[in-house]
């Protein structure tokens, strides 16, 4: 199996799992709030990042100074990333905020592609421009009104090729388990800090009902899909895994029918087809 073919099917895995999240926190953020889902979920997923540094002996990696520039510069963007989307959701809505961070597929092509060095062959690029249009057709609300969290948002979208690329360097130094450790580290008090500014203190009822929720945003979207996506970064290009995100919102569509009973639109539905056709040309094999 090839490196690029391994980072596609660690990416279908991240995308399984990613499109459980807004499920997850819907459920979560009625008993706690936002902020107060984010910072718990941290604090789980810290806990398994320094167990398993812990048994991987991952701790050593962190005498390595040359990964330090990196890993500061991973959690500085990053960090920054999350602050700019959850301050940006007070002033709009999921649906706008949904479309707008996935614009990142557009500043990935335009930072790596069009002015970088990274090349994507035509096949994979005509896929990755077709799942975008049909990502944008799933996601895109009936009413789209730009206001000043649209904007924070938007640069949070622009944002996000640069974190990626950060974390893609700081995995030629260290796993991905340190680098998610120590970003979460870095980050936490100031999520923290937000969360009890921003919103009401969360109360023991409220905090023992969002707990089996919390529980598995920390395990299997903060520890294990960002493992896959690091692992992703790591095998192919920033531009390829921007847009295979696309795949995302459609899982999401599918599972949030069943499990809250949200009947997709007709839109949603004919927007699959670009998604499942774009997915297939971004994964085809190019022949030498």
């Amino acid at each position: 199996m090839t490196k690029e073919r391994e980072g596609e099917l660690l990416m279908l895995g991240l995308a399984l799992l990613e499109s459980w999240f807004p499920i997850l926190s819907i459920v979560a953020m009625s008993y706690i709030g936002a902020l107060h889902t984010y910072t718990y979920s941290l604090i789980i997923a810290l806990v398994f990042f320094i167990a398993i540094m812990a048994k991987r002996n991952r701790f050593v990696e962190l005498k390595n100074k040359e990964a330090y520039k990196d890993l500061l510069l991973t959690s500085f963007w990053i960090t920054l990333l999350f602050t700019l989307v959850f301050i940006g959701m007070q002033y709009t809505t999921a649906g706008n905020m949904a479309v707008i961070i996935f614009l990142q597929l557009l500043f990935s092509y335009l930072y790596f592609n069009v002015f970088g060095k990274e090349k994507m062959d035509t096949l994979h690029l005509v896929g990755a421009v077709i799942m975008g249009i049909g990502a944008l057709i799933i996601l895109f609300p009936k009413e789209l009104t730009l206001n000043k969290g649209d904007l924070l948002i938007l640069v949070a979208a622009a944002i996000a090729p640069i974190a990626n690329l950060y974390q893609k360097r700081a995995r030629t130094f260290c796993s991905s388990e340190t680098i998610l450790g120590f970003r979460t580290v870095a980050g936490l008090p100031f999520i923290a800090l937000m969360a009890w500014y921003f919103e009401p203190a969360t109360t023991y009822e409220g905090l023992i009902s969002a707990l089996p929720y919390l529980l598995l945003i920390g395990i299997f979207i903060y520890v294990i899909s960002k493992i896959m996506w690091i692992e992703s970064l790591h095998r192919i290009s920033i531009t390829k895994v921007s847009a295979m995100m696309g795949l995302v919102p459609m899982m999401t569509l599918f599972f949030a029918y069943f499990y809250l009973n949200e009947v997709p639109e007709f839109r949603q539905i004919l927007g699959i087809i670009p998604v499942l056709v774009g997915g297939y040309l971004l994964t085809k094999p190019i022949e030498s």
